[in-house]
């Protein structure tokens, strides 16, 4: 019996090169400003045209300000990789999300928020957290610039099929634990290569009782593991999420798409390449403390000894704590931080807002604490407002930006200062990837929350 992976993936294929790689159909191409340019004028030197503009979404995000958005951009680099994809779109006669927009935002949120990721879909963007769409029951996975090209004029990709993997995580999650903590988990079980070759299908209870918000949170970090991509079958949850949104399907193309969409599950006695099982009352609030997403522990355990630490590992684990400013069995609840950012298209959606006003509610940011909170998407902006979640936050101290990728990578003007300690709900920690020298603590907007309105690393079930 086939994965579901197997029915989506041959379900696309155009054809086979014999002993290469397999010719793909592609639904959807979402295009953000830094990894579009080459592929436009790829197409401009040969004379070609987008094959099929209407599967085609841009966006800027990874540039953009996250403040005074309404005038030019200061930074020159930046202001020309926007204004570069305006006037691409243009010219190839794209639908363009432009800055200050009511539809733009991060094009990981924004895709599944407006309805243009779908279940079955094979979704295809230059960026490697392309994977996060796959929440919504599609294969979707980073390509390079190259590529990005060959689907703008072909509306197909050249790809060798990744194997599958299943990863089971049963029971119930404990108090304070979110889907961004399930991730980090995962990620500090199977390493940063752990699942590299696979695609992850997510399963067990605690996937089936998350949230889209957290599915979507948790495909987002397949990639972080090593994995092609990673997505969970839809369900009642998905197809509750999708309905009435802007490019759903409606009325009996709806009832039509629903019959296709409820198909779309692993058969009983479906093989994968590997299967993994984890028990949620494993799983803690959690924090990283190195230089990569694997290099997580519980909120409340001690950095790993020298030597608990592989001997092939040690000179890179001993590295990266020299980076971080930490010491191998050090504890890190009450370690001072400067910097808190909540946001990307990792935690930038209205239940992360959520779950972080929650904790500061009644509460004060910390003296000395910068904080950047900043929605996935104008959409996330509108609901944060009409929630009232704005006042319960400007009540405490913080101030809401615009959107944008923001604090997640050193691209705009949201960086972190060299040296200075970041507690991130963002998706990558490595060495300057929030600004040369920054030190990045991966968490959830729970942990984010607790550290803003303390100072330090904070267990958030102490105020839960």
């Amino acid at each position: 019996m086939n994965t579901l992976f197997d029915k989506i993936w041959d379900k696309h294929v155009v054809q086979v090169v014999e002993g290469g790689p397999t010719q793909l159909y592609i639904d959807r191409l979402y295009c953000h400003e830094v990894t579009s340019p080459q592929a436009f004028a790829g197409l401009r030197t040969r004379g070609l045209k987008c094959f099929r503009p209407d599967h085609i979404v841009c966006m800027p995000d990874h540039n953009t300000p996250t403040h005074d958005q309404d005038k030019p951009i200061a930074d020159p680099v930046s202001k020309h990789q926007v204004d570069t994809l305006a006037a691409n779109c243009k010219e190839f006669g794209l639908t363009h999300y432009a800055m200050m927009s009511k539809d733009n935002g991060i094009i990981h949120v924004v895709g599944p928020e407006k309805g243009l990721s779908l279940p079955g879909m094979t979704i295809v963007c230059g960026d490697s957290h392309t994977s996060t769409h796959g929440a919504m029951g599609a294969v979707a996975f980073g390509i390079g610039t190259s590529e990005v090209e060959m689907v703008m004029a072909s509306e197909c990709i050249l790809q060798q099929k990744p194997k599958s993997m299943r990863i089971n995580i049963n029971g119930k999650l404990g108090k304070g634990v979110s889907a961004k903590d399930v991730a980090l988990y995962l990620m500090s079980q199977l390493t940063t290569s752990g699942a590299t070759g696979y695609f992850v299908e997510y399963a067990g209870d605690v996937v089936r009782s998350m949230s889209m918000e957290g599915r979507l949170t948790l495909c987002n970090l397949s990639i972080e593991m090593g994995a092609r991509g990673g997505f969970v079958a839809p369900d009642e949850t998905t197809f509750a999420y999708i309905k009435g949104r802007e490019h759903a399907p409606k009325g009996e193309a709806w009832d039509r798409a629903v019959a296709y969409w409820k198909t779309l599950q692993s058969g009983p006695d479906a093989v994968f390449d590997k299967e993994l099982t984890f028990d949620a009352a494993d799983i803690e609030p959690r924090i990283t403390y190195g230089t990569n997403p694997g290099m997580g522990i519980g909120i409340t355990e001690c950095i790993p000894t020298l030597d608990s630490i592989d001997e092939a590992g040690r000179a890179s684990f001993v590295k990266s704590l020299a980076y971080m400013g930490f010491e191998p069995g050090e504890q890190l609840l009450g370690h001072a931080i400067d910097y808190v950012f909540l946001g990307a298209c990792t935690n930038g959606r209205i239940e992360d807002f959520r779950a972080f006003a929650s904790i500061v509610k009644g509460r004060k940011k910390a003296e000395g604490v910068v904080a950047w909170l900043v929605p996935g998407s104008w959409a996330v902006d509108q609901q944060i407002r009409e929630e009232g979640l704005d006042k319960v936050l400007e009540a405490a101290g913080f101030a809401i930006r615009q959107p944008g990728c923001s604090a997640c990578l050193a691209m705009n003007d949201d960086k972190i200062p060299a040296g200075k300690y970041s507690v991130s709900t963002s998706n990558r920690n490595f060495e300057g990837r929030q600004g040369p020298g920054a030190r990045t603590i991966l968490a959830s907007p729970y942990v984010a929350a607790a550290a803003a309105v303390t100072g330090k690393i904070t267990d958030p079930r102490e105020f839960m």
